[in-house]
């Protein structure tokens, strides 16, 4: 495997972050670039943010490997990844719900209808989309959802509960899967829609989760929705679901933020002191430091795996997987190294008086376990690999 950037795309990066500098010389650049925000600095939840999303689109930035003929540019799907790094090496907003795991599946399943309509939406930024799967008793068995649609006069009406729905008080659009068929195999009774997120019947309540980062659960109580809400063929979501998954996982999930932050582990290292002697002269914090270099080398060629695999016209399952579940433990790894170097101070919070790195790692501790779940727990993602990657039988 050639991991080497050409030309054409190492130019491409110069340009990004040309964009990306001036961008930061805005008024608004302190609460759109912001690293900090560690599990959520991906989302356009506010509107600065969205801003800056309409700026990714007017510089084309957006459905770039999207085909020519639903307004993108038909570019390798790698300029997507290209831009997604320098967006999360700055906690910018990334790329990823609408142009990946909506657009594309509209693109492959959607009616003329549902094209006409939310494709153009995508591309200029005009729309933000909530994905809702998990349940209660339904989140890494996501095929056991139990929300109903039941399908009436004019259209179908929609009862129960999502939980963990993270972009849900702030998103346009519902990217909703439901139950429309209980008899049979319950991978095959599953249905996707599409619905306003200001639908009569939708109640929205926060979940304030261990990493300050907000989600949410959702109740449904006899919402109408019209006919043509449903996406692509009655009964096929979980099809269309796991593909939007393998979009998202090797769409969303960059490795620079965690080159960024190895950056800063660094630089505490050299700076900092205990009991009076500087870290960077104790044996077994070189053995760490040079333990997690090796560790984000390795996190940089497994998400280049993905690249190879997906620039070849496939989607790469296994492999984004498997970039997910290590990048996302050493994350993890990183923020708990920190923390045991620095001792009981390594626990201030942010703003406390001596808190290394004003709190950082603390923070990082707490944020870092929801990379692990999001866009699929570590347990599913090796279960992708064991059953599709090694051939495994599947336990039951």
């Amino acid at each position: 495997m050639d991991f080497e950037f050409s030309a054409e795309q190492q130019q491409f990066i110069k340009n990004v972050q040309a964009f990306l500098a001036e961008e930061a010389k805005k008024p608004y650049a302190r609460e759109v670039m912001n690293p900090e925000r560690e599990a959520d600095s991906m989302l356009a939840d506010s509107q600065e943010r969205r801003e800056f999303n309409k700026q990714l689109a007017a510089n084309g930035y957006l459905g770039m490997s999207w085909p020519d003929e639903f307004g993108g540019q038909a570019k390798e799907g790698i300029y997507e990844y290209l831009v997604n790094e320098e967006l999360a090496s700055v906690g910018a907003p990334l790329i990823g719900k609408g142009v990946g795991c909506v657009g594309k599946t509209l693109i492959r399943h959607g009616s003329e209808k549902h094209k006409a309509e939310f494709l153009p939406q995508i591309l200029n930024a005009d729309i933000e989309f909530c994905l809702g799967y998990s349940e209660p008793g339904a989140g890494s068995d996501l095929a056991s959802l139990k929300l109903k649609a039941e399908e009436v006069d004019g259209g179908w009406k929609l009862n129960g509960q999502k939980i963990y729905n993270t972009s849900a008080h702030f998103a346009d659009w519902y990217w909703l899967a439901a139950r429309t068929n209980s008899d049979g195999r319950k991978h095959e009774g599953i249905s996707l829609f599409l619905i306003p997120m200001n639908s009569e019947g939708i109640t929205i309540n926060e979940i304030k989760t261990m990493g300050d980062h907000r989600t949410n659960e959702v109740f449904f109580d006899d919402v109408f929705v019209p006919q043509d809400a449903l996406v692509g063929e009655l009964h096929k979501g979980w099809v269309y679901i796991c593909e939007a998954l393998d979009y998202e996982r090797f769409t969303l999930y960059t490795v620079g933020p965690i080159q960024k932050k190895f950056d800063v582990f660094v630089d505490m290292i050299k700076n900092e002191t205990r009991n009076g002697k500087a870290l960077k002269d104790d044996p077994l914090v070189r053995k760490t430091v040079a333990q997690l270099a090796t560790d984000v080398e390795t996190a940089v060629m497994l998400q280049r795996r993905v690249i190879c695999a997906a620039v070849k016209g496939g989607v790469p399952t296994v492999e984004a997987a498997q970039c997910k579940l290590y990048s996302t433990q050493l994350g993890q790894r990183l923020a708990n190294a920190a923390l045991d170097i620095l001792g009981p101070a390594g626990m201030l919070h942010e703003g406390v008086e001596h808190a290394p790195c004003d709190g950082k790692w603390e923070h990082s501790y707490r944020a870092t376990a929801l990379d692990t779940i999001g866009g699929g727990t570590s347990e599913v993602q090796k279960n992708i690999i064991a059953r599709r990657g090694l051939g495994l039988p599947l336990q039951i």
